[in-house]
């Protein structure tokens, strides 16, 4: 008897590749299951995380526990079962998580977990991630908080020179007046 070999198809290994391709290029992924979701829906939430600088892909379990085993990405198995559809963020991944949870409120989609920053995390963490603000609010923030002793300082000059201009015009008027 001869030994028995697996031949793997192309178009298998092509897929492979591409849900490699796309995972190299993202640095968060947060995955879900859109089972219960019409094409319009799916349409509206793609448009959505287009904005936020992200791809929503429906995506093969076997094919993509292939691609993240070679790729070493360590995930959790709960995430590849059932259906799952995977949201590719390319920047901040907020914004992403809460475009995903509030349309999770209104759709049946759900959210089954994710890597955000190298970390694997599950739903409740990535809706938390979804209640902070994005990175852009953090820095307008801490911009804010490090102008706000200049401007006060400004504030102040701004009050002392007013006074003494208040002051001598109400002088200059005193001695006009007499």
């Amino acid at each position: 008897m001869g030994e028995k070999t697996q031949k793997i198809q192309p178009f298998k290994t092509e897929a492979i590749n591409q849900i490699k391709t796309m995972i190299q290029g993202c640095q968060d992924y947060i995955f879900t299951d859109y089972r219960g979701l019409n094409v319009d829906q799916i349409s509206d939430l793609r448009r959505e995380l287009r904005e936020q600088h992200s791809v929503y892909k429906v995506i093969k379990n076997n094919y993509a526990r292939i691609a993240l085993s070679e790729l070493a990405v360590e995930i959790d198995d709960n995430f590849l079962i059932d259906p799952t559809a995977l949201a590719l963020v390319e920047a901040d991944s907020g914004p992403v998580a809460k475009v995903l949870v509030k349309y999770g409120k209104d759709t049946p989609l759900r959210i089954k977990g994710g890597i955000v920053e190298g970390k694997l995390l599950d739903a409740q963490a990535i809706e938390a991630i979804s209640r902070l603000p994005g990175k852009e609010q953090l820095y307008a923030m801490l911009l804010g908080t490090m102008v706000a002793p200049v401007r006060n300082f400004m504030y102040a000059a701004n009050g002392v020179m007013s006074k003494l201009v208040r002051t001598l015009q109400a002088v200059a008027d005193s001695k006009a007046q007499n």
